[in-house]
């Protein structure tokens, strides 16, 4: 829980999420079906209450030779590491589009998708449902990952979201982002670096011209992983310019997997006051056993520019540091339990975000949860 003020009162509730997934494969097809039931228990004045239900996943995957494959419907999409697109498994009600999604995989790995929306808010509650969020019109991404040696892989991500004007001449706008990853990895050693730039339209019909960067290096004892890194999203100097916007958006990617589990920055660049965001971080996570991981998370956070505070820029960038503490034990192979907890030193800063009310006193916030996954049937057909 996250106690922002005296006057807010603490808040205590569990969401459970039912998902049962059926899928069905031969040599030439796929089907895949994954309903879900959301629901609330403990708010108040409301013990318990569905929340949804849905389907997550809903498609069908026809083969084409031996490395053509077609999948048409509701589906997740995750690509790289999550941080530009994800599904959002973290969420209960998770992340997917609708559309078609063309892969090829032979030598390199390489897809292009095509996703619509339609009006889904007058039927689904967007607090619960994986498509709700979505605002675009229609959305191309070609994502491709190539092997270049031993040591080198390159992965390039190009994505076009074309959004619906409310106002104006013309009907559409479009926003397009272009980047990729580079990484080396040897023994025990991998280096990374993740780029982006980002180009087009907004909402305000701005020109966008942003960027993104993410460079990290990581080693592994073998029982212990440490990460260390940053993300750095490009914002707006002072003044703001009237005709570009330098605010880099992280499309439908996750922030808690990069920017701690306090999720004090997960819509940008309004989280941020479009003034951008530097987050040097340090990952470790300690192999306590086969059944135990501990895992230690710890951020610092700056403004890219100086905030604005009635007009004036405030001398110094630095926001604040989160600490996120968590333990995963699997007794089982089917069962996992997560323990969380996260606490938050925010400078005065960060109340100009409206992020903490009263940066003199810490944000806390705890959870835990328990995943059950087993799996029912599985069942093989001979041919004859």
């Amino acid at each position: 829980m996250w106690v922002k003020a005296d006057s807010v009162m603490p808040e205590l509730f569990a969401t459970q999420r039912n998902r049962f997934s059926i899928t069905y494969r031969s040599t030439k097809l796929r089907l895949h079906a994954s309903p879900q039931e959301i629901h609330v228990w403990g708010k108040p004045g409301q013990f318990s209450r569905v929340g949804t239900v849905n389907f997550f996943e809903l498609y069908a995957e026809p083969t084409i030779g031996n490395s053509l494959s077609v999948r048409i419907g509701r589906q997740a999409l995750s690509l790289d590491n999550g941080r530009i697109f994800s599904a959002a498994p973290w969420g209960q009600q998770s992340r997917t589009h609708e559309g078609i999604r063309l892969f090829y995989k032979k030598k390199l790995e390489t897809d292009l998708t095509l996703f619509f929306t339609r009006p889904y808010g007058k039927h689904f509650d967007p607090a619960y449902s994986p498509v709700a969020a979505h605002t675009y019109k229609f959305l191309v991404v070609h994502h491709l990952k190539y092997k270049l040696s031993n040591l080198i892989t390159l992965t390039t991500l190009n994505a076009l979201d074309v959004f619906r004007r409310t106002t104006g001449s013309r009907p559409y706008y479009q926003r397009i982002t272009n980047g990729g990853r580079l990484e080396f990895t040897r023994n025990w050693l991998y280096g990374t670096v993740n780029a982006y730039y980002q180009y087009g339209q907004n909402a305000a019909s701005k020109a966008i011209r942003a960027y993104y960067i993410q460079p990290e290096i990581s080693a592994n004892t073998g029982r212990t992983l440490f990460r260390l890194g940053a993300e750095i999203l490009s914002g707006d100097k002072n003044p703001v310019s009237k005709e570009v916007s330098n605010s880099f958006v992280l499309l439908y990617g996750v922030a808690w997997k990069f920017m701690g589990n306090m999720n004090l920055f997960t819509r940008f660049p309004a989280d941020v006051n479009d003034k951008g965001l530097v987050n040097p971080y340090l990952f470790i996570i300690y192999q306590a056993g086969k059944k135990l991981f501990l895992r230690s998370d710890a951020h610092l956070f700056y403004s890219q520019y100086p905030l604005l505070s009635e007009g004036r820029e405030i001398r110094g960038k630095y926001l604040g540091f989160e600490s996120d503490l968590s333990l995963n034990y699997k007794p089982v192979k089917a069962l996992e339990i997560i323990y969380g907890f996260s606490f938050t030193f925010a400078d005065k800063r960060m109340e100009l975000h409206n992020k903490v009310k009263d940066s003199g006193k810490i944000p806390v916030w705890s959870y835990l949860m328990v995943s059950y996954s087993p799996r029912l049937m599985s069942r093989k057909w001979l041919k004859f």
